[in-house]
């Protein structure tokens, strides 16, 4: 071959790709791991914010379910300007911002007291943290092509459930410090597992480039093949052209989007905010051994979300993916809900687990590979900031449940599960729409 041509071999490209992912994804990997302790580390802290709320224990689920969804709403205020400023100032300087931001307002949760700062200290959390996961998956549409995207979300998004498999042992155990130099445990654990955030936004600031051509480790044309790959998805995108922001917010298929993640965040984060009390209602022990039980369902999905977005690029399918991941997620709850043995019960969250994170690689694959220009940077934060709500309906409506039903649990997992039943239905219904989930892909 020409060495001065720009047409790469087949092992050159696989080598230069494998060179992208392990630059790439590592890093941001450890980011969400951190990113998403940070978000649901206050279900450990709630089984201690009692005195630190001061509030009547009739009402404390409904207090804390309402606190833990007002992050959502920061979250989505300010998701979409957050991307925008992403496109226009690089990812590196913006996701570092956000990442430090973070870290701070976490942190300062330590110094919790009163519903009001609860509510105030949630919100604030969400306002900061908007913009570092669908920044990230705009940045992935930088370096990939749709067709390879959801295995490469998976590796990335598996950051989630490696936090709850790493964080849950390390909160339980965190809680125990009660007393250490005159703080309770809670506050110790927001404050250390704050520390990790402030570090790593440091660390990204240093290595992680904008784009392919501000890679020091690609050479000049490693630099030009990966950037004429997904220049040439962008000409053949079905919206938006002209790469117009407007035209995302008419597109019916943005808004099945929006609808399918809304319900899929119903039932994750009503899940994930009170998996804690449920593991401590089903044991009966003690903070430490509730985190390490709270960690198998964590390492369960984080084996299935990578398998499925993997089978889902080696197939080219994504719709049946999304729903039977939808479909199996609420067949777990159900039997969650319905026996009385624990460990069935705990096999069961963990099944509702696995389908539930199982959608989220080939649910991005899609949503994500018919956007270019603003209109990506836009509509992907768009479907991620509508979908979070259902991470503020998701806990709130737990705890609403748990406080004015006999058997709360039973009516709570049972709403969970339906969640995604009406995912999955929208998963196959919306297949009808030409092009909805299969994307128009050439090649």
């Amino acid at each position: 071959m020409n060495a001065s041509t720009d047409e790469l071999s087949r092992a050159e490209q696989l080598a230069t790709m494998r060179k992208v992912t392990l630059r790439l994804i590592p890093l941001l990997f450890c980011c969400y791991v951190i990113a998403y302790v940070d978000r649901i580390n206050v279900g450990f802290a709630k089984l201690h914010l009692h005195a630190a709320l001061g509030v009547d224990s009739k009402v404390y689920d409904s207090v804390f379910g309402l606190g833990a969804g007002i992050f959502f709403i920061g979250y989505f205020i300010f998701e979409v300007p957050s991307n925008l400023i992403l496109q226009r100032v690089g990812a590196r300087f913006w996701i570092a911002r956000i990442m430090i931001v973070w870290g701070v307002v976490s942190m300062a949760f330590m110094f919790l007291k009163g519903v009001t700062m609860f509510y105030v200290m949630r919100f604030l959390l969400g306002a900061a943290e908007a913009g570092f996961f669908p920044g990230v998956l705009l940045y992935l549409t930088y370096w990939y092509p749709a067709k390879e995207r959801a295995q490469t979300i998976a590796l990335f998004a598996v950051g989630g459930v490696a936090a709850g498999v790493v964080g849950s042992p390390i909160s339980g155990a965190l809680l125990n410090m009660d007393g250490l130099l005159g703080l309770k445990g809670w506050q110790w654990l927001f404050f250390i597992e704050a520390l990790p955030a402030i570090l790593m936004g440091i660390v990204v600031w240093t290595v992680l480039p904008n784009r392919p051509q501000n890679a020091r480790w690609l050479s000049d044309r490693e630099k030009r093949w990966v950037q004429s790959r997904v220049d040439a998805e962008a000409k053949s995108a079905s919206v938006g052209q002209g790469h117009h922001l407007m035209a995302i917010f008419s597109n019916p298929r943005v808004w099945v989007f929006c609808a399918m993640y809304f319900l899929m965040n119903v039932g994750g984060y009503g899940y994930e905010m009170w998996l804690p009390t449920i593991v401590k209602g089903l044991s009966g022990k003690g903070d430490a051994t509730v985190g390490l039980i709270n960690a198998i369902p964590y390492f369960v999905a984080g084996v299935a979300m990578y398998w499925v977005g993997r089978n889902s690029d080696k197939t080219g399918e994504r719709r049946w993916h999304i729903a039977v991941a939808a479909l199996t997620a609420a067949v777990g709850f159900l039997i969650a809900a319905t026996v009385s043995n624990p460990y069935i019960a705990m096999a069961g969250l963990t099944v509702a687990f696995a389908g539930l994170k199982s959608t989220i690689a080939p649910f991005w694959a899609v949503s994500t590979a018919f956007m270019t220009g603003a209109a990506a940077a836009g509509g992907i934060a768009f479907i991620n900031s509508v979908g979070n709500l259902g991470g503020f309906f998701g806990p709130y409506l737990v705890g609403y449940i748990k406080d004015h039903s006999k058997d709360g649990n039973f009516a709570a997992l049972l709403m969970l599960g339906g969640a995604l039943v009406g995912m999955a239905i929208l998963a196959l219904a919306s297949s009808k729409a030409e092009g909805t989930f299969e994307g128009k892909r050439k090649g």
